[in-house]
């Protein structure tokens, strides 16, 4: 794996996390790291869900896959949100 790809998921985690924030309810008080990390996981998830689906690659852009990826981040960012917001009292 080379700098570019890299690179390349972290660009592609960062625009499916943010997006993942737009959709999801609420406010996601969650840091930018942990927005990529959610986005690049919901993109391999993401994938994987739309390749059961029986979504084939295509030229250009699969707008099936990208939906279920977008989809699959706001659930991901949601539940982080939760798991991240809670501070246990004891």
């Amino acid at each position: 794996m080379g700098i570019g790809s890299v690179i390349g998921a972290l660009i592609i985690g960062l625009i499916l996390g943010l997006l993942g924030k737009l959709f999801a309810p609420g406010k996601q008080a969650i840091p930018i790291w942990l927005t990529i990390l959610v986005g690049i996981v919901a993109a391999f998830i993401g994938t994987w869900i739309a390749r059961l689906l029986g979504v084939e690659d295509t030229p250009g852009i699969d707008w099936i896959e990208l939906i279920v990826q977008i989809v699959v981040a706001a659930i991901g960012v949601s539940v982080v949100a939760g798991m991240y917001g809670r501070k246990s009292v004891r």
